[in-house]
């Protein structure tokens, strides 16, 4: 099964601006922690068995805190928001992008 890659549109014309999805599509998350067998550990205990890749991004220059991006299907606007959320809700995340 292929999805494509999101197609963007930005709806309103001012600071209340609302980004419009076609759904299902791929989606990334940039998830940063202090330790990355308790980063996974969390990524999993919310997406559960859902198919995604997990990839090192960035470690701090002290070391301190280490980045990994989720890229996973979404199907709809609150799949998305549900998983950034209970992501951002977790112990041992300290940020979600």
């Amino acid at each position: 099964m292929s999805v494509e890659k999101p197609q963007l549109k930005v709806i309103g014309e001012d600071e209340n601006q609302k980004l419009e999805l076609e759904y299902p599509c791929s989606w990334k998350y940039k998830i940063v922690g202090a330790e990355r067998k308790a980063l996974e550990a969390a990524i999993h205990s919310v997406i559960l068995e859902r198919a995604h890749t997990l990839e090192h991004s960035n470690t701090s220059k002290t070391g301190k805190y280490i980045s990994l991006n989720l890229d996973m299907i979404v199907h709809n606007e609150d799949d998305r928001t549900f998983i950034f959320e209970a992501l951002k809700a977790h112990n041992d995340v300290k940020m979600v992008l």
